[in-house]
């Protein structure tokens, strides 16, 4: 096998998802990978001291402060710097430009915490999926990983994990289960078998 896929991990909050990929790059679920950049939408969150403790390079730039345009080009030259083959949105609160994803064709991969097409898209994001979901009360939910495109939640699926809804779930007791039940453990298998895939199309 050539080296390994060069994965970029884009955060905006504690990384708990990002910590996930850290672990299955560690224990070999991810093995035609690695991690090689975390990029967060501003300074100061604990994503940040992740990378720091696994010595991968980190950068913050402010989105708020600087504009998506400007924070789109940083990220940009970060990439290219880096030689990134495939990104991952995890936990990162910023839509990016239909410019941006078109750049990056199916080398985009995002985990949402539901089953898609069910409770996503403009609006759903965090305990409001979860809230959503049990308003409606159904009896499964769970977490869906697929590429970035220029929909939100739009492009096309990758795995899916169920989760079953218990009678007395809260949203955030809910988020949790299919945090550690389905995103944490789908998501380092969508890295690995696109990381797989980018590996095998460069050796061909």
């Amino acid at each position: 096998m050539l080296s390994k896929a060069k994965i970029a991990v884009f955060v905006s909050g504690g990384g708990t998802n990002l910590q996930a990929l850290i672990d299955a790059e560690k224990s070999g679920v991810i093995k035609s990978g690695e991690i090689a950049l975390v990029i967060a939408s501003k300074e100061g969150v604990y994503a940040l001291e992740r990378a720091k403790n696994n010595n991968i390079p980190s950068f913050a730039f402010n989105k708020k402060e600087i504009g998506l345009e400007k924070f789109e080009e940083e990220v940009l030259k970060k990439l290219d710097e880096y030689k990134i083959d495939l990104m991952v949105t995890a936990g990162f609160m910023t839509v990016l430009s239909e410019n941006f994803v078109k750049k990056f064709p199916e080398r985009i991969i995002n985990v949402h915490p539901a089953l898609i097409p069910s409770f996503c898209g403009n609006g759903f994001y965090g305990l409001k999926v979860h809230q959503a979901v049990l308003s409606y009360g159904v009896k499964v939910t769970g977490a869906t990983t697929h590429f970035v495109n220029e929909i939100t939640d739009g492009g096309k699926i990758i795995m899916q994990k169920a989760v079953d809804v218990l009678d007395g779930d809260t949203p955030e007791v809910l988020q949790q289960r299919v945090m550690h039940e389905a995103e944490q453990v789908i998501l380092p298998l969508s890295v690995e078998k696109v990381a797989n895939k980018i590996i095998n199309a460069k050796e061909n």
